[in-house]
């Protein structure tokens, strides 16, 4: 990892200075993407924009920049991006400062502001070690997610197309999947769940596989697949609990498994109403899989514990050994699995080992 600290004075870095909207800003010649295309558009409130406009007026040191080399004589900022644009827009004429624009300062005013020398880091390195870098400078301001991070790093076509779709409170993921999903698209929480889909977890690996792919729709396809498969299979009325749900983890294992959405619906509805089940989210997870896990069944008290205990003087019901209370654990009579509920009458003490045979069962 080769980490060089260079000077940038703000001259250098509003030339070609450009805001195409959707399309990013760029600057520094048209050589640094200042925020890439489609990257969340959070811009500096006036008192923080006036702030980074103070220091420079006044030459007093600004905090360092970090750029990315992408090594092809291109840059991408990874910290600092809002005070760049402050001082981009301010030279172009876009906000006054002190009730002046740029335009309205005298010569030695702009030729001040113009040398202003900025500390700018230039990272070049291998994707991980960049990654890992950034991770470890990220730690002030306006916090980058590890996506937008992972976006820095494995910048390229792909990256750039597959923000056209995943990455606007408008786009077409939001549009299409915003009810199977959390997060914010412009935090890039939909790309990065999009893509632990359809790598079962590795999202660095596949970025790093596609970089240089020429578009996303690959991408796109397979999250339009795994949407259309949760609306035809899973009721949208259960708001509350299909939005948690790992959708593209369960379509990549059940896709082609026959479900009768029905019976799905009532099943959910079941589970929605049954006390014992703490974790609704984990209703469709469960349905699929029968692993109780994902509901968190309701644990008996302690106080219904010491009571079967009691009840039982010490004695585990399966090996008739004769145990501490704090060498046993509760256990359902009848399982819920069967319709059995987590109250006092239903609960056993059972010393480890047995009840570990009878949960392997």
């Amino acid at each position: 990892m080769k980490i060089e600290l260079r000077e940038v004075t703000v001259r250098e870095l509003t030339e070609g200075y450009k805001d195409s909207g959707h399309e990013g800003v760029k600057g520094f010649g048209g050589k640094l993407n200042i925020r890439p295309a489609y990257q969340r558009e959070f811009i500096y409130k006036e008192k923080q924009r006036d702030a980074v406009i103070t220091t420079v007026v006044n030459d007093f040191p600004l905090n360092v920049m970090y750029w990315a080399d992408c090594g092809d004589g291109t840059y991408e900022v990874i910290d600092g991006q809002q005070r760049t644009i402050s001082i981009c827009q301010y030279v172009a004429g876009e906000f006054a400062y002190m009730f002046r624009y740029f335009h309205n300062l005298t010569s030695d005013e702009k030729q001040q502001i113009l040398d202003y020398k900025l500390m700018v880091y230039i990272c070049t390195g291998t994707d991980s070690e960049k990654l890992k870098w950034f991770q470890t400078i990220n730690i002030a301001g306006e916090k980058l997610t590890d996506q937008e991070l992972r976006n820095a790093v494995y910048s390229g076509p792909w990256v750039s197309d597959a923000k056209r779709y995943f990455s606007k409170n408008s786009c077409p993921a939001y549009l299409l999947g915003k009810d199977y999903m959390t997060g914010s698209p412009i935090r890039q929480d939909y790309l990065e769940t999009a893509i632990d889909w359809i790598s079962n977890g590795n999202v660095e690996g596949f970025m790093a596989l596609h970089q240089h792919d020429s578009d996303a729709s690959a991408l796109w396809i397979y999250f339009q697949s795994v949407i259309v498969w949760a609306e035809a299979k899973f009721s949208r009325k259960h708001k509350k609990i299909i939005s948690s749900v790992p959708w593209g983890r369960l379509y990549n294992i059940y896709k082609d498994t026959p479900l009768d959405a029905r019976e799905i619906d009532a099943e959910a509805r079941r589970l929605l109403l049954d006390d014992d089940v703490t974790k609704k989210s984990g209703i469709y997870p469960y349905i699929l899989t029968r692993d109780e896990r994902h509901l968190s069944i309701r644990a008996f008290s302690e106080s219904q514990k010491l009571e079967a205990y009691e009840m039982q003087g010490g004695v585990c019901p399966m090996c008739g050994e004769e145990f501490e209370i704090e060498q046993m654990e509760a256990d359902h009579i009848t399982p819920w699995s069967e319709g059995g509920k987590t109250t006092a009458e239903n609960c056993q003490m059972l010393c480890r080992h047995c009840n570990r045979l009878k949960s392997n069962k």
